[in-house]
């Protein structure tokens, strides 16, 4: 098959498994062709079967803002034609789904009728999407796409909570490549570099955006490290970095926090962790939590969104409800005092990682493309 990915080219979740999808299918012999402002950042490698298209915005005083669906829909056009796609694969509602209608009214009246599959991600619809200023168009991007998915029953529900959606709406969860994954103790996976050996590591990855709630996050930590020698790996760059160094500092905590910005290689830093912390305001699904699964972490969650659907509540980790952080340390403490309650929850969040892995996941949206290209014929 040809398909064109298009996604945001960044280190969001919507991003990663965009690019990753895109991968794994190239990698099956299908031929991808990413359309975004920048080579996304998980596209490690372009072949034969793999190919980036970068959408150039031409600067115009006329305009405060740059028209970037516009250049983006036609970019879409030129694409398909150039290269007979015969599926474009959006990702994020917002400004992606809109987009790819106008590119498929261009096509069909060049005689081509390019296919469409939508994959909501979380907050182009909860948070961005159901604005009024937005709802409306997004509305119908979503009723004229050929096919729409959401990563977890969750956002599904929220979807046809907050729009009019006539269309069938499929839940195809995230996943991931569990080849990307250091095996434990390996030369990639030398906890000692982080900290010494009686001491705990807990990890936090996000955007550090306020509906990850990275307060929280340092608050939590503050608590456990009262109780049992730990350091904090924060991995990830948002408008909240500064707030959380202060915090951080105030407590006098400082020296066991190491902010390590973004990076390519979470999987990495993962497999040094003893605890992830996830105390989102919102999750859509929860695929930070899911990667940290997947390299043996035991999860602190919120219950919120999808979340409930990743991390099992006793089992994988612990759920708890927003903003509770006496709660959420509690749980840290109770997994991470004793070794084998903690390799108990270790091994658990490895086997509950592994029901989402590429293996079950990929053929979910093979067979997706296969039907709707069965219905152009």
């Amino acid at each position: 098959m040809k398909i064109g990915i298009v996604c945001y080219p960044t280190f969001g979740g919507s991003g990663v498994v965009a690019t990753e999808l895109g991968m794994a299918l190239a990698q099956r012999d299908h031929h991808v062709h990413f359309i975004t402002y920048k080579q996304p950042v998980r596209l490690d490698f372009i072949s034969n079967d793999i190919h980036f298209h970068e959408v150039f915005v031409e600067e115009y005083p006329l305009f405060q803002f740059q028209p970037y669906e516009l250049a983006l829909s036609s970019k879409m056009v030129e694409i398909v034609e150039m290269y007979n796609l015969e599926i474009l694969h959006v990702h994020y509602a917002i400004p992606h789904a809109y987009a790819a209608f106008m590119a498929k009214q261009m096509l069909k009246e060049k005689g081509i009728d390019i296919k469409v599959v939508t994959t909501l991600h979380g907050t182009d619809i909860t948070l961005v999407g159901s604005h009024p200023n937005y709802k409306t168009a997004v509305e119908f991007s979503i009723n004229n796409s050929d096919v729409v998915t959401t990563v977890s029953e969750s956002l599904k529900r929220d979807t046809l909570r907050l729009f009019n959606i006539k269309k069938e709406i499929k839940v195809i969860h995230n996943f991931i490549d569990f080849e990307q994954y250091p095996e434990i103790g390996s030369e990639e996976c030398l906890r000692h570099t982080i900290a010494s050996e009686d001491e705990r590591i807990i990890c936090h990855v996000s955007n550090l955006r306020p509906v990850k709630r990275a307060s929280d996050v340092i608050d939590i930590f503050y608590k456990i490290q009262k109780e049992i020698p730990s350091k904090l790996i924060l991995v990830g760059e948002g408008p909240d970095r500064e707030h959380i160094e202060c915090q951080a500092k105030d407590l006098n905590i400082l020296d066991k926090v190491l902010f390590m910005g973004n990076s390519n290689e979470v999987n990495k830093l993962l497999c040094y962790s003893d605890l992830f912390l996830l105390p989102s305001e919102t999750e859509s699904f929860g695929l930070a939590a899911l990667e940290a699964m997947a390299a043996r972490t035991p999860v602190i969650s919120t219950n919120s969104g999808g979340l409930p659907e990743v991390n099992i509540h006793g089992v994988t980790g612990y759920l708890s409800n927003v903003g509770d952080t006496d709660d959420m340390a509690k749980n840290g403490i109770a997994i991470l005092k004793n070794l084998e309650t903690l390799q108990e929850f270790k091994n658990n969040a490895l086997a509950q990682a592994k029901e989402f892995s590429l293996e079950n996941v990929l053929p979910a949206y093979k067979e997706i493309y296969r039907e709707v290209i069965k219905d152009c014929c």
